[in-house]
């Protein structure tokens, strides 16, 4: 992605995207050239989208900005939702966060329920392909040995991602792994009662290794 300092060539493609995902809504086209906020834009005139299934207030979603009720405190830990940003601070224009990452087309919050920051975990299970033997099986062309990983064709887009979700507020990290691993990878919502407590045994031996901590 693009910090505020400037920007790549084809960066923050994905922030870019139109129309917004679950949705008709265009953006305000964004030139690589624009999306790096030193960068100075006049004209620039964003899109504002907020999903109708956001502005409902779910217990996920923080309030409008223009709640007279609603304080949040950027850039810090504003009582059990963190609103620290992973790429460092970020400035507020007219009450509101902005992307650190540059320009995106679009004001307001989309699909997500937070100003600010919206934390997910996303765990990366690996192995190495093997035979019947136990023995790793090596690419025909390139002979190196073959890494598999987890991965989940998702039903909104039908894109493979890493499977994962959104971090709950005061939610550890490892939880939430544990969570949307079994929730989407493992589909353990569907599962009977019998069958929900031998993912919950494997997945807590699974995310309570040191090398997933």
């Amino acid at each position: 992605m693009s910090g505020s300092n400037g920007a790549k060539e084809n960066s923050h493609n994905k922030a870019r995207t139109s129309p917004y995902p679950g949705s008709k809504v265009e953006r305000s086209q964004v030139p690589n050239e624009k999306v790096g906020w030193l960068v100075e834009w006049q004209d620039y005139n964003p899109v504002e989208y907020t999903a109708v299934s956001v502005l409902a207030g779910p217990q996920w979603a923080d309030p409008q900005i223009s709640e007279s009720n609603f304080s949040p405190k950027f850039n810090e830990k504003d009582g059990h939702v963190e609103r620290k940003s992973q790429n460092g601070l970020y400035e507020i224009e007219n009450g509101r966060p902005r992307n650190p990452a540059g320009r995106t087309g679009l004001v307001g919050r989309g699909l997500l329920g937070r100003w600010g920051p919206n934390h997910a975990a996303d765990p990366i299970i690996t192995r190495w392909k093997r035979d019947e033997s136990g023995n790793k099986i090596t690419h025909p062309v390139s002979g190196k040995c073959i890494l598999q990983f987890v991965a989940i064709k998702r039903k909104d887009c039908g894109e493979w991602a890493i499977p994962g979700g959104m971090v709950d507020p005061g939610e550890k990290i490892s939880a939430t792994l544990k969570r949307e691993f079994g929730e989407e990878a493992l589909n353990s919502l569907q599962k009977s009662s019998a069958e929900k407590r031998e993912i919950e045994e494997k997945l807590h031996a699974l995310f309570s290794q040191e090398h997933l901590v």
